[in-house]
Protein backbone atom coordinates (compact mmCIF):
# COMPACT_ATOMS: atom_id res chain seq x y z
CA UNK A 1 0.00 0.00 0.00
CA UNK A 2 1.42 3.34 -0.97
CA UNK A 3 2.00 5.48 2.11
CA UNK A 4 0.71 9.00 2.09
CA UNK A 5 3.27 11.59 3.06
CA UNK A 6 2.58 13.53 6.22
CA UNK A 7 2.38 16.75 4.28
CA UNK A 8 -0.21 15.46 1.85
CA UNK A 9 -2.30 14.16 4.74
CA UNK A 10 -2.21 17.47 6.55
CA UNK A 11 -3.00 19.38 3.39
CA UNK A 12 -6.00 17.20 2.61
CA UNK A 13 -7.24 17.59 6.15
CA UNK A 14 -6.85 21.35 6.01
CA UNK A 15 -8.82 21.58 2.77
CA UNK A 16 -11.72 19.51 4.09
CA UNK A 17 -11.81 21.02 7.57
CA UNK A 18 -11.07 24.60 6.57
CA UNK A 19 -8.60 24.87 9.45
CA UNK A 20 -11.54 24.66 11.83
CA UNK A 21 -9.59 22.55 14.32
CA UNK A 22 -6.00 21.36 14.43
CA UNK A 23 -5.74 17.65 13.72
CA UNK A 24 -2.93 15.35 12.67
CA UNK A 25 -2.81 12.49 10.21
CA UNK A 26 0.60 10.96 10.77
CA UNK A 27 0.80 7.44 9.38
CA UNK A 28 3.01 5.68 11.92
CA UNK A 29 4.43 8.11 14.46
CA UNK A 30 7.36 7.07 16.65
CA UNK A 31 9.11 9.23 19.21
CA UNK A 32 12.50 8.16 20.50
CA UNK A 33 13.32 8.92 24.14
CA UNK A 34 17.12 8.50 24.36
CA UNK A 35 16.95 7.52 28.03
CA UNK A 36 15.40 4.97 30.38
CA UNK A 37 11.65 5.19 31.19
CA UNK A 38 10.59 7.64 33.87
CA UNK A 39 13.03 10.51 33.36
CA UNK A 40 12.44 13.94 31.89
CA UNK A 41 13.07 12.99 28.26
CA UNK A 42 10.81 9.95 28.57
CA UNK A 43 8.03 12.01 30.16
CA UNK A 44 8.35 14.62 27.42
CA UNK A 45 8.19 11.99 24.68
CA UNK A 46 5.13 10.28 26.20
CA UNK A 47 3.34 13.55 26.85
CA UNK A 48 3.90 14.80 23.30
CA UNK A 49 2.90 11.42 21.86
CA UNK A 50 -0.29 11.45 23.94
CA UNK A 51 -1.27 14.92 22.75
CA UNK A 52 -0.48 14.16 19.10
CA UNK A 53 -2.54 10.97 19.32
CA UNK A 54 -5.47 12.97 20.70
CA UNK A 55 -5.25 15.15 17.60
CA UNK A 56 -5.35 12.20 15.23
CA UNK A 57 -1.77 10.96 14.84
CA UNK A 58 -1.50 7.21 14.22
CA UNK A 59 0.96 4.99 16.06
CA UNK A 60 2.21 7.14 18.88
CA UNK A 61 4.90 4.67 19.90
CA UNK A 62 7.59 5.81 22.36
CA UNK A 63 10.86 3.94 21.98
CA UNK A 64 13.41 4.13 24.82
CA UNK A 65 17.00 3.99 23.58
CA UNK A 66 19.19 4.81 26.62
CA UNK A 67 22.94 5.15 26.75
CA UNK A 68 25.82 7.65 26.86
CA UNK A 69 23.70 10.65 27.79
CA UNK A 70 21.53 10.30 24.69
CA UNK A 71 24.34 9.58 22.22
CA UNK A 72 23.09 6.03 21.53
CA UNK A 73 19.60 7.23 20.64
CA UNK A 74 20.97 10.07 18.55
CA UNK A 75 23.19 7.68 16.61
CA UNK A 76 20.14 5.54 15.85
CA UNK A 77 18.19 8.56 14.64
CA UNK A 78 21.02 9.81 12.41
CA UNK A 79 22.28 6.49 11.06
CA UNK A 80 19.13 4.35 10.81
CA UNK A 81 16.25 6.78 10.34
CA UNK A 82 17.60 9.09 7.64
CA UNK A 83 14.76 10.37 5.45
CA UNK A 84 12.02 8.93 7.69
CA UNK A 85 9.34 11.57 8.15
CA UNK A 86 7.42 9.63 10.80
CA UNK A 87 9.99 9.56 13.59
CA UNK A 88 11.28 12.22 15.98
CA UNK A 89 13.53 12.24 19.05
CA UNK A 90 13.43 14.16 22.31
CA UNK A 91 16.66 15.83 23.39
CA UNK A 92 17.90 18.67 25.55
CA UNK A 93 20.75 20.89 26.70
CA UNK A 94 22.16 18.02 28.78
CA UNK A 95 22.78 16.09 25.57
CA UNK A 96 25.19 18.72 24.24
CA UNK A 97 27.56 18.20 27.15
CA UNK A 98 27.16 14.42 27.03
CA UNK A 99 28.01 14.29 23.33
CA UNK A 100 31.17 16.31 23.93
CA UNK A 101 32.37 14.37 26.95
CA UNK A 102 31.61 11.04 25.24
CA UNK A 103 33.39 12.20 22.06
CA UNK A 104 30.31 11.24 20.07
CA UNK A 105 30.65 10.82 16.32
CA UNK A 106 27.11 12.17 15.87
CA UNK A 107 25.93 15.62 16.92
CA UNK A 108 22.60 17.41 17.20
CA UNK A 109 23.41 19.63 14.22
CA UNK A 110 23.17 16.50 12.04
CA UNK A 111 19.43 16.31 12.75
CA UNK A 112 16.47 18.29 11.41
CA UNK A 113 15.45 20.85 14.06
CA UNK A 114 11.75 20.81 14.87
CA UNK A 115 11.25 22.81 18.09
CA UNK A 116 12.35 23.55 21.62
CA UNK A 117 9.41 22.60 23.84
CA UNK A 118 9.94 23.25 27.53
CA UNK A 119 12.62 24.10 30.05
CA UNK A 120 13.51 24.65 33.66
CA UNK A 121 15.67 27.40 35.08
CA UNK A 122 18.44 26.60 37.51
CA UNK A 123 18.64 27.89 41.08
CA UNK A 124 21.79 28.39 43.16
CA UNK A 125 21.26 27.66 46.86
CA UNK A 126 23.27 27.69 50.08
CA UNK A 127 22.43 26.52 53.61
CA UNK A 128 20.42 29.03 55.63
CA UNK A 129 23.41 29.61 57.94
CA UNK A 130 25.81 30.36 55.05
CA UNK A 131 27.78 33.60 55.05
CA UNK A 132 26.76 34.02 51.40
CA UNK A 133 23.64 36.19 51.18
CA UNK A 134 23.59 37.21 47.51
CA UNK A 135 25.01 36.27 44.13
CA UNK A 136 27.46 39.16 44.59
CA UNK A 137 28.83 37.42 47.70
CA UNK A 138 29.28 34.22 45.70
CA UNK A 139 31.07 36.08 42.90
CA UNK A 140 33.43 37.77 45.37
CA UNK A 141 34.33 34.41 46.90
CA UNK A 142 34.92 32.91 43.45
CA UNK A 143 37.19 35.78 42.47
CA UNK A 144 39.25 35.41 45.63
CA UNK A 145 39.70 31.64 45.31
CA UNK A 146 37.57 29.64 42.84
CA UNK A 147 38.79 26.37 44.31
CA UNK A 148 37.37 27.32 47.72
CA UNK A 149 33.81 27.38 46.35
CA UNK A 150 32.65 23.78 46.03
CA UNK A 151 29.51 23.55 43.91
CA UNK A 152 27.30 20.47 44.19
CA UNK A 153 25.01 19.35 41.41
CA UNK A 154 24.22 16.68 38.85
CA UNK A 155 26.51 14.74 36.55
CA UNK A 156 29.86 16.08 35.36
CA UNK A 157 29.38 18.04 32.15
CA UNK A 158 25.64 18.41 32.74
CA UNK A 159 23.55 21.56 32.99
CA UNK A 160 24.43 22.23 36.64
CA UNK A 161 28.14 21.92 35.90
CA UNK A 162 27.83 24.17 32.85
CA UNK A 163 26.08 26.86 34.90
CA UNK A 164 28.77 26.74 37.59
CA UNK A 165 31.36 27.29 34.87
CA UNK A 166 29.41 30.15 33.31
CA UNK A 167 29.09 31.88 36.69
CA UNK A 168 32.81 31.49 37.36
CA UNK A 169 33.63 32.88 33.92
CA UNK A 170 31.28 35.85 34.38
CA UNK A 171 32.92 36.50 37.75
CA UNK A 172 36.32 36.71 36.09
CA UNK A 173 37.56 33.65 38.00
CA UNK A 174 39.88 30.97 36.61
CA UNK A 175 37.40 28.42 35.23
CA UNK A 176 40.08 25.71 35.14
CA UNK A 177 40.13 25.82 38.95
CA UNK A 178 36.37 25.35 39.29
CA UNK A 179 35.52 23.05 42.19
CA UNK A 180 32.49 20.98 41.19
CA UNK A 181 31.24 17.86 42.98
CA UNK A 182 28.86 15.73 40.85
CA UNK A 183 26.11 13.66 42.47
CA UNK A 184 24.06 10.88 40.91
CA UNK A 185 20.75 12.10 42.30
CA UNK A 186 19.00 15.15 43.69
CA UNK A 187 18.75 13.59 47.15
CA UNK A 188 22.52 13.20 47.41
CA UNK A 189 23.11 16.77 46.27
CA UNK A 190 20.54 18.07 48.75
CA UNK A 191 22.18 16.17 51.61
CA UNK A 192 25.59 17.56 50.64
CA UNK A 193 24.33 21.15 50.64
CA UNK A 194 22.34 20.77 53.86
CA UNK A 195 25.30 19.09 55.54
CA UNK A 196 27.74 21.80 54.51
CA UNK A 197 29.84 19.40 52.43
CA UNK A 198 29.67 21.84 49.51
CA UNK A 199 29.43 25.62 49.57
CA UNK A 200 26.53 25.92 47.13
CA UNK A 201 24.15 23.69 45.21
CA UNK A 202 22.85 24.04 41.66
CA UNK A 203 19.76 22.34 40.26
CA UNK A 204 16.32 23.02 38.87
CA UNK A 205 14.01 24.97 41.18
CA UNK A 206 11.85 21.91 41.80
CA UNK A 207 14.72 20.07 43.51
CA UNK A 208 15.12 22.78 46.15
CA UNK A 209 11.61 24.26 46.40
CA UNK A 210 10.55 22.56 49.63
CA UNK A 211 13.71 23.50 51.53
CA UNK A 212 13.68 27.05 50.17
CA UNK A 213 10.09 27.52 51.35
CA UNK A 214 10.87 26.01 54.76
CA UNK A 215 13.85 28.32 55.21
CA UNK A 216 16.43 25.52 55.38
CA UNK A 217 18.05 26.72 52.17
CA UNK A 218 18.66 30.24 50.89
CA UNK A 219 18.24 30.81 47.17
CA UNK A 220 20.90 33.20 45.91
CA UNK A 221 19.73 33.44 42.31
CA UNK A 222 17.82 31.89 39.44
CA UNK A 223 19.27 31.56 35.93
CA UNK A 224 16.18 32.95 34.18
CA UNK A 225 16.21 36.09 32.01
CA UNK A 226 13.66 37.67 34.36
CA UNK A 227 11.94 36.85 37.64
CA UNK A 228 9.56 33.93 37.35
CA UNK A 229 5.90 34.05 38.43
CA UNK A 230 5.40 32.54 41.86
CA UNK A 231 9.15 32.21 42.50
CA UNK A 232 10.54 35.04 44.64
CA UNK A 233 14.19 34.62 43.66
CA UNK A 234 16.30 37.34 42.02
CA UNK A 235 17.96 36.53 38.70
CA UNK A 236 21.70 36.35 38.22
CA UNK A 237 21.47 39.17 35.70
CA UNK A 238 19.75 41.61 38.02
CA UNK A 239 22.57 41.00 40.50
CA UNK A 240 25.24 41.89 37.96
CA UNK A 241 26.12 38.35 36.81
CA UNK A 242 25.56 38.30 33.05
CA UNK A 243 24.43 34.68 32.78
CA UNK A 244 21.15 33.00 31.92
CA UNK A 245 20.55 29.34 31.28
CA UNK A 246 17.54 27.11 30.75
CA UNK A 247 17.69 23.33 30.97
CA UNK A 248 15.58 22.97 27.83
CA UNK A 249 13.97 19.94 26.22
CA UNK A 250 13.27 19.76 22.52
CA UNK A 251 12.26 17.56 19.60
CA UNK A 252 14.23 16.86 16.43
CA UNK A 253 13.78 14.67 13.34
CA UNK A 254 16.23 12.60 11.31
CA UNK A 255 18.50 14.09 8.65
CA UNK A 256 17.63 13.77 4.97
CA UNK A 257 14.02 14.97 5.11
CA UNK A 258 12.65 16.86 2.14
CA UNK A 259 11.05 20.27 2.56
CA UNK A 260 7.55 18.80 2.65
CA UNK A 261 8.38 16.32 5.40
CA UNK A 262 10.12 18.98 7.49
CA UNK A 263 7.25 21.44 7.08
CA UNK A 264 4.68 18.81 7.97
CA UNK A 265 6.44 17.71 11.17
CA UNK A 266 6.94 21.29 12.30
CA UNK A 267 3.28 22.07 11.67
CA UNK A 268 2.21 18.90 13.49
CA UNK A 269 4.26 19.75 16.58
CA UNK A 270 3.07 23.36 16.40
CA UNK A 271 -0.55 22.17 16.49
CA UNK A 272 0.21 19.91 19.45
CA UNK A 273 1.95 22.53 21.62
CA UNK A 274 -0.80 25.06 20.97
CA UNK A 275 -3.52 22.63 22.04
CA UNK A 276 -5.37 22.77 25.34
CA UNK A 277 -4.20 19.23 26.08
CA UNK A 278 -0.54 20.29 25.96
CA UNK A 279 -1.21 23.38 28.07
CA UNK A 280 -2.84 21.15 30.67
CA UNK A 281 0.24 18.93 30.78
CA UNK A 282 2.51 21.96 31.24
CA UNK A 283 0.43 23.00 34.25
CA UNK A 284 0.23 19.53 35.77
CA UNK A 285 3.97 18.87 35.45
CA UNK A 286 5.01 22.43 36.26
CA UNK A 287 6.97 22.67 33.00
CA UNK A 288 7.92 26.11 31.69
CA UNK A 289 6.75 26.74 28.13
CA UNK A 290 9.84 27.68 26.09
CA UNK A 291 8.43 26.87 22.66
CA UNK A 292 10.82 27.91 19.90
CA UNK A 293 10.07 26.39 16.50
CA UNK A 294 11.97 25.52 13.37
CA UNK A 295 15.09 27.31 12.21
CA UNK A 296 15.14 29.56 15.27
CA UNK A 297 15.55 26.45 17.40
CA UNK A 298 18.31 25.28 15.05
CA UNK A 299 20.17 28.56 15.63
CA UNK A 300 19.76 28.14 19.40
CA UNK A 301 21.32 24.66 19.27
CA UNK A 302 24.30 26.02 17.33
CA UNK A 303 24.82 28.85 19.83
CA UNK A 304 24.38 26.58 22.86
CA UNK A 305 26.86 24.10 21.41
CA UNK A 306 29.49 26.83 21.04
CA UNK A 307 28.91 28.05 24.60
CA UNK A 308 28.89 24.55 26.08
CA UNK A 309 32.06 23.54 24.22
CA UNK A 310 33.88 26.65 25.41
CA UNK A 311 32.92 26.15 29.04
CA UNK A 312 33.67 22.42 29.14
CA UNK A 313 37.06 23.05 27.52
CA UNK A 314 37.77 25.71 30.13
CA UNK A 315 36.80 23.31 32.92
CA UNK A 316 39.00 20.64 31.39
CA UNK A 317 36.35 18.03 30.59
CA UNK A 318 36.76 18.46 26.84
CA UNK A 319 40.00 18.72 24.88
Amino acid sequence: MKRRTIFASLLALALTAGYAAPALALDDLRIIAPAKPGGGWDQTARSLSEVMASLGAKGGTVENVPGAGGAVGLAQLVDQEKGNGNVMMVNGLVMLGALLTNKSAVTLDMTTPIARLTGEYEVIVVPAASELKTAADLVAKLKADPGAVAFGGGSAGGTDHILAGLIAKAAGADVSKLNYVPFSGGGEALAAVMGGHVVAGISGYGEWAGQIKSGELRALAISAPERQPGIDIPTLKEQGVDVELANWRAIVAPPGLDDGQTKALREAVDAAVKSDAWKKILTEKNWTDLYLPGDDFGKLVAAENVRTTEILKGIGLVQ
